[in-house]
């Protein structure tokens, strides 16, 4: 393998942090202008791709040598396990389903907690979600920030560091999300708690099965769970993310040597 740079990772994290702050800014700027709300769409989309232009902007010094068309197609490789795959929806249609029951009980709401406002606007709610989430984040934060992580750590401890830096990347959002005070900590913290827990659980059944489909899944019904859940956000994200970490806590109780000891990850990208 070729040399790579001094600390690749870390200029990585910064990069998707800059963009990101860049574009949220020219965001609020274009709010206050009052722009199209297309133009508005398309500033959100690319933001929310900050993690894939650092990757791009910084392989050819990550990986020199090799194409990122090559890179893309390994992490797509290995045969897609649809036995993984089905666990994984299986947990998470579970999570939503107790979600919609217990909001159900502890809310004033007479309606189902699910919310069907047209297949048709469902759809591209959907797309959009796919869109500016999993599809922009999962190529640079697990196909590269998590691989290159458990080449030195566990993946226990690889998770969590990737989840604290994918977390707090959300930082300008949270503080645009309309909460103050109490309300807002407590948001805060129950979206750690529960995108720390993603990254665990995500981390566990990707390295069962090494291809982006299942980070880019997963990803994707965790968003667009929180669409189809009707309610009031903060009583959402308290079962939501809550039940994302006792799911996390029983996958390293009953399987603790696939996420807390460090073991080899596959084959490398040969560069």
């Amino acid at each position: 393998m070729k040399k790579i740079s001094k600390s690749p990772l870390f200029s990585f994290v910064v990069l998707t942090y800059v963009i990101f702050l860049l574009f949220f800014m020219v965001i609020g700027i274009s709010i206050m202008l009052d722009a199209p709300e297309s133009v508005i769409n398309i500033l959100q989309t690319i933001a929310a791709w900050s993690s894939t232009f650092a990757f791009i902007i910084l392989f050819k010094k990550i990986y020199p040598g090799l194409r990122l068309k090559d890179f893309i197609k390994q992490q797509f490789a290995q045969k897609l396990s649809f036995s993984v795959l089905g666990t994984v929806v299986s947990i998470q249609v579970i999570i939503i389903a107790v979600t919609i029951f217990l909001l159900s009980k502890t809310t004033d709401t007479q309606v189902l907690a699910l919310s069907f406002t047209g297949l048709g606007l469902m759809f591209l709610t959907f797309l959009d979600k796919l869109v500016k989430g999993p599809l922009g984040e999962e190529l640079g934060w697990r196909g590269y920030a998590l691989n290159e992580l458990q080449k030195k750590y566990s993946p226990l401890n690889s998770a969590l560091i990737v989840g604290f830096l994918w977390g707090f990347w959300h930082t300008p959002l949270w503080f645009t999300s309309g909460y103050t005070d109490m309300k807002l900590i407590k948001y805060i913290v129950l979206f750690m708690i529960g995108i720390i827990s993603f990254s665990i659980i995500v981390t566990f059944f990707y390295k069962i099965n090494k291809n982006l489909m299942i980070p880019i899944v997963m990803h994707q019904i965790f968003n667009f769970s929180l669409v189809l859940i009707k309610g009031d956000l903060l009583d959402i994200l308290v079962y939501v993310m809550l039940s994302y970490f006792a799911v996390a806590v029983i996958l390293i109780v009953i399987n603790p040597k696939e996420i807390l000891y460090k073991k080899s990850i596959g084959k490398d990208v040969n560069i």
